[in-house]
């Protein structure tokens, strides 16, 4: 059987599409593998105590709130008042806070915190209300 110029070219350019195909999908595997792998850094233990500030905006107002926590104890200064709230470590980057002085319905219910990343002086985390599928995220910062 004799094949024209044509036919082998032809045969050629298949043979690349399907080495192109296979190279792109093999570089997207590769990208997706290791994107996959990349983890922020989470040094949580290095926020376990100390004292924070966090800056949200509530109402179109920016608020900042300070607070010091040591161990399974957190005390909250906003807006010229103190409260005091429990924590329960889950592991070194989640934990649990609850209002030891709830004031109303809402105040008693108990806060799931989430440490996402940290960096030398500053972490963000994601926060919801125990058994809430409502999500909210902030970055306090380190200032003891």
């Amino acid at each position: 059987m004799n094949y024209s110029f044509f036919d082998c070219f032809q045969h050629q350019i298949s043979l690349f599409c399907v080495m192109t195909k296979n190279m792109t999908f093999g570089v997207l595997l590769l990208l997706i593998v290791v994107c996959s792998c990349y983890q922020p850094e989470r040094n949580c233990a290095d926020f376990k105590n100390g004292k924070f500030s966090f800056t949200a905006e509530i109402n179109g107002e920016k608020l900042t709130t300070t607070f010091v926590r040591k161990d399974s104890i957190e005390l909250d200064y906003f807006q010229g008042k103190v409260d005091t709230s429990s924590i329960r470590w889950i592991n070194d980057c989640e934990y649990i806070v609850k209002k030891l002085h709830p004031k109303n319905m809402s105040e008693e219910k108990s806060i799931h915190m989430k440490i996402l990343s940290t960096s030398d002086n500053s972490y963000t985390f994601e926060y919801n209300v125990v058994g809430s599928t409502k999500k909210s995220k902030g970055t306090a910062i380190k200032i003891q």
